[in-house]
């Protein structure tokens, strides 16, 4: 029987349960896989608006929280929670489900091939993603963490475009590269904890704000330190995956190659993972190391907003030129961050949210025009805003949300976040801001090419060229209720994880250098 004591594991392992559940449906029920997944992310809507209905903002404490000894001899617990800083990740994740599974329904005249086994494998990818937001054990953690990859891995594998092969293998290489790093510090941290208190543990609890030897006299002393060092194993496994520049070429080949579905989770939350993993673990773990390295992830995040606004200008592929814009605003996330300010991290996290909202939006116009023209070249677009006036729309408002229009979800994240960061570095502000502007040359050109420009490419068959269907135009307008819900009523969304930031950010400056 359902159990608010257990409500964590039931979000996460809902999905997978039922996913294992249609594996023996007959062949005749094919048609109801995807409506099948569809009523397994509902099920886990109507959980997490239960989670959300009964979590206390006013605790910054973890609630509904769940412990249960799993490999005793290496302290590794299933241990499970949510705080005010998980909250809205796992929301995020409820939402998109349902929305990105609507938006890519597969049409009777192309079916998809394994639909089965494809539903599977989404099933399975959503029962990663909540539980990389909700363990409280860093092995645990890290099990959810790896998860993720095998489902992404068969979807880019299987589904992808042309060039799949060589995208799949160069996000699966990327990704373990920093994965194995992040193993080998885990281990560490169970054998350290193990030294000092004599047993074994990988609960996040344990190391939160803790004090590990820091050498700041010299980079080199920096980075061979023990904080250094463990700082530096975690944080390159989530800055991979973010992706943050340089580490960032896996993913529009990524992008360009998967499935929209894939694409969709992708965006809006697999990157998500690494910036909730640098707040949870990076940054309260190792905050003197953190410190120091600041000004390079200062660095890289301004350079990565402009690197990818750029890149994201000059692209003929439409796909493509919403993957840079995406390597440009998780960049503001890193500066926010890092900036150690509790209005720029605050932002960050609203960021967090807001992209995957936006960037869910973009992804699912590209799938559309795709489906209908099957081009994804812009110059093959142009004048489509007469005959799909409904998709037009549905494009002008992820596209605001985009550029951070006031008013949309997308303004309160970037301008809490240049707020923040102008505090304490306002050179850094600045040429962040330079991104907004960009990223609106951007995204308006891409439209104003779809939508109202001239017509290239005459050779493409636009004949069966029709709007926006009943399930599409579901999956859009969900969307643009929580960007102009997010963006007009802020505080409704994430009023219950004020106290939490607050506590986090207190106590990481009562041990900041």
């Amino acid at each position: 029987m359902f159990n608010n004591s257990h409500l964590l594991s039931w979000i996460i392992f809902t999905p997978l349960l039922m996913g294992i559940v249609m594996l023996f449906f007959p062949k005749s029920l094919e048609r109801f896989y995807r409506s099948w997944a569809l009523i397994a992310s509902l099920i886990n809507v109507a959980f997490s608006i239960t989670l959300w209905r009964g979590f206390e903002g006013a605790s910054a404490e973890m609630q509904f929280v769940e412990q249960y000894s799993w490999l005793p001899d290496l302290g590794v617990f299933y241990a499970l929670g949510v705080d005010g800083i998980s909250l809205p990740l796992v929301l995020l994740t409820a939402l998109i489900t349902p929305l990105a599974l609507l938006g890519t329904w597969p049409s009777s005249e192309n079916p998809l091939k394994k639909e089965k086994f494809f539903v599977l494998m989404v099933l399975m990818l959503q029962s990663g993603m909540y539980g990389t937001f909700l363990a409280s054990d860093l092995f645990l953690f890290y099990f959810f963490w790896e998860v993720v990859l095998i489902p992404m891995f068969f979807l880019i594998g299987i589904w992808g475009g042309a060039d799949r092969v060589y995208a799949t293998i160069k996000f699966f290489l990327y990704t373990m590269v920093g994965s194995l790093l992040m193993l080998v510090a885990i281990f560490y941290l169970i054998q350290y904890h193990a030294v000092r208190s004599g047993v074994p543990s990988a609960l996040l609890s344990n190391f939160n704000f803790g004090g590990f030897a820091f050498d700041s006299t010299t980079l080199w002393s920096a980075l061979t330190s023990e904080q250094g060092l463990l700082f530096l194993a975690f944080t390159l496994a989530f800055v991979i995956k973010v992706p943050m520049v340089p580490f960032h070429t896996w993913l529009p080949d990524a992008h360009v190659q998967a499935p929209t579905l894939g694409s969709v989770f992708l965006a809006a939350v697999l990157l998500k993972m690494g910036t909730y993993g640098l707040l949870r673990i990076s940054l309260p773990f190792f905050p003197q190391a953190a410190v120091y390295f600041a000004p390079y992830f200062y660095a890289l995040g301004v350079f990565g907003i402009i690197y990818g606004a750029l890149c994201a200008m000059v692209q003929k592929d439409f796909k493509k030129l919403v993957a840079y814009s995406s390597v440009s605003h998780m960049g503001y996330i890193i500066i926010g961050l890092f900036s150690f300010d509790t209005v720029a991290m605050s932002g960050a996290l609203y960021q967090m949210v807001n992209h995957g909202v936006s960037a869910a939006g973009l992804f699912l116009i590209v799938g559309f025009l795709y489906e209908r023209l099957h081009t994804r070249q812009l110059d093959d677009f142009g004048q489509l805003a007469k005959t799909v006036p409904w998709m037009a729309i549905g494009f002008m408002v992820v596209t605001l949300s985009s550029v951070a229009l006031p008013g949309t979800n997308g303004f309160v994240g970037e301008y809490t976040i240049l707020i923040g960061t102008f505090q304490v570095a306002p050179t850094v502000a600045f040429l962040a801001g330079t991104g907004v502007i960009l990223g609106a040359v951007y995204a308006l050109k891409a439209y104003q090419l779809v939508m109202l420009g001239p017509v290239s490419n005459k050779s493409i068959d636009r004949s069966h060229l029709h709007d926006l269907n009943g399930r599409e135009i579901l999956a859009m307008a969900g969307l643009a209720i929580f960007i102009f819900g997010i963006g007009l009523f802020p505080d409704f969304f994430f009023g219950k994880s004020r106290m939490a930031l607050e506590a986090y950010t207190k106590a990481l400056q009562t041990v900041l250098p």
